[in-house]
């Protein structure tokens, strides 16, 4: 019980007093380009995603987090209707590939995701904080370590943002929220999509 009371403090303060400032990418801005291996070791590239339609990006902290896992899920059940409207799902991570693994097992996500080594793509689309010491000490007394997931040392963390990329490459829309709490709805992401054709 004392351990469930500090995992729920954890949660309910997270996203505040974070060691970094990270900002969002505007509506227009030209997106970063993705390149990278997903976890059925595809070649994924953002720019030949763009080439079959709008591609959305979604950025999670990881397999531990409820928020994230429940998300994924949203977007998995919906997966169909997303491609029915032109549109991929390109999901990142700091975690790797086993705990990939256990997103899947918790969200049946079938769309790609990918492992972001040392925060490279949170780093370009301005999403990544740092957790800071104290936090760090917290989330271990509830088994979450960080920097064991990732392979990093930093506790690097990203905002789980969403930003849906238009086929010429620029942020059509987004959600940014520092509070972790907060993301997308699937069915925002939908209505989006239905005025992008």
């Amino acid at each position: 019980m004392r351990k469930l009371a500090i995992f729920v403090l954890v949660f309910s303060i997270s996203f505040i007093a974070q060691a970094q400032n990270p900002e969002p990418l505007f509506i227009g801005d030209k997106a970063p380009n993705i390149l990278a291996l997903d976890q059925f070791e595809q070649r994924i590239s953002l720019k030949d995603h763009l080439e079959n339609g709008p591609v959305i990006v979604v950025f999670y902290r990881g397999q531990w987090c409820p928020h994230c896992n429940r998300h994924m899920s949203n977007l998995q059940d919906s997966l169909q209707m997303i491609r029915d409207a032109g549109a991929n799902v390109i999901a990142i991570t700091p975690e790797k590939g086993e705990k990939i693994d256990k997103t899947i097992q918790k969200s049946g996500a079938t769309f790609s995701i990918i492992y972001d080594e040392n925060h490279r793509i949170m780093d370009k689309y301005h999403v990544t904080f740092k957790l800071s010491g104290w936090k760090r000490f917290i989330y271990g007394i509830v088994g979450i370590n960080i920097n064991k997931a990732s392979g990093n040392k930093d506790s690097a963390l990203p905002i789980p943002a969403t930003y849906i990329i238009a086929q010429n490459g620029t942020v059509f829309s987004s959600h940014f929220n520092e509070d972790y709490s907060e993301r997308m709805p699937v069915k925002e992401i939908l209505v989006i999509l239905s005025k992008m054709r």
